[in-house]
């Protein structure tokens, strides 16, 4: 088994949105304006640290929009390093192409220099460097009647085995969309909650579990966490066009025997050209739109209260959301030092550093 050192970047849930197609969403929680911006500050940091690959998994446009994919493809071409994508729920929203988005099966041909050398095939596998392997997957899929679901389908789990037991002493990263394991408490049995997580996880575990796998990367929930369970270690990176508009840079060791070593940095987009405290004016954008969530969300929880309870208590956690992507990164970097050791499978060690600003 050969050593690694590898430095790489984790970039999530871009919602690329060029001006033109832009839609008014008052809905909407994350600022699609800024997206480019976001990204471009983000590749400036990146550019100077000499990275061997950049991993983005997943809600690389605002809605599937053929000129959005077309942008961002364009623009990774003109990276200094290799970049790797998978799809996610924002970019392919139908089987089939519509007037205003792709279809799935046209997403690999966009990004045929981001790993997808099938273009009839929405998951793949890349080697890395050598003895370091990606297996890259889609968790989006459709039932008979269009409605889009979080599952990774029959055929690309027995794919998955198949790769997997190829692999031999291979290490092995994982990157898909959707959450694998909780990184909120109940996660997967609440009515929100579930519908970030990929919902035959349990069939996706086994495998991982069986093949040893210790790391898998995903996005969609827009919050910095880091889940475990056995061996294998979830790390979900927060969007771009969400407060606290956060990006990964980490760096990953092995020796000869198999043991590895992750560091992971975090790193923060504070100002773009549009806007000089984004850290600011995105905390409050996220809390003047968050009312129709939180009624949601307080509704789920089944308190048997009064619509006037339920509106007050929405009203008073204005800032719930944000709280929670700004404070899981130093809540795991406060008990890194305590994680960091027995504790953690002696196969696998992470280092968290404090989150820095770019």
């Amino acid at each position: 088994m050969s050593s690694l050192h590898l430095r790489f970047a984790i970039a999530s849930d871009l919602h690329i949105a060029l001006p033109q197609t832009i839609r008014r969403l008052p809905q909407r929680l994350h600022l699609v304006e800024f997206s480019i911006s976001a990204f471009e500050a983000a590749l400036a940091h990146l550019a100077m640290l000499d990275l061997d690959f950049l991993l983005l998994p997943g809600d690389l446009t605002q809605d599937g929009e053929p000129d959005n994919h077309r942008w961002l493809q364009e623009r990774l071409q003109l990276l200094p390093f290799p970049v790797y994508v998978v799809p996610g729920n924002h970019d392919v929203l139908s089987p089939v192409p519509t007037e205003c988005s792709i279809g799935a099966s046209e997403f690999p041909d966009y990004y045929r220099n981001c790993g997808y050398r099938d273009a009839k095939c929405l998951y793949y596998t890349q080697l890395l460097a050598p003895g370091l392997r990606l297996v890259a997957l889609n968790s989006n899929q459709f039932t008979a009647d269009g409605r889009q679901l979080g599952r990774i389908d029959a055929e690309q789990l027995s794919w998955l085995q198949d790769v997997l037991a190829a692999s031999g002493q291979e290490q092995v990263l994982a990157m898909v969309h959707h959450n694998v394991l909780e990184h909120l408490p109940g996660q997967a049995k609440h009515p929100l909650g579930r519908r970030y997580m990929v919902d035959n996880a349990a069939e996706l575990l086994e495998i991982l579990h069986t093949a040893g796998v210790q790391l898998i990367f995903t996005g969609h929930l827009h919050v910095q966490d880091i889940a475990h369970n056995r061996q294998l270690y979830e790390i979900t990176t927060g969007s771009l066009v969400s407060y606290p508009h956060p990006y990964r840079v980490l760096e990953l060791e092995s020796d000869r025997g198999g043991e590895l070593k992750l560091t992971i940095q975090s790193f923060r987009v504070e100002q773009i050209p549009e806007c000089a405290n984004l850290t600011e004016f995105s905390r409050e954008w996220l809390g003047d739109h968050s009312y129709p969530f939180m009624h949601k969300l307080v509704q789920c929880a089944d308190l048997e209260l009064s619509e006037t309870e339920t509106e007050a208590i929405a009203r008073d956690l204005r800032y719930f959301w944000a709280d929670i992507s700004r404070v899981m990164p130093f809540l795991i970097s406060s008990i890194s030092h305590y994680l960091s050791g027995n504790i953690f499978l002696p196969s696998v060690r992470l280092t968290l550093l404090e989150s820095r600003c770019a």
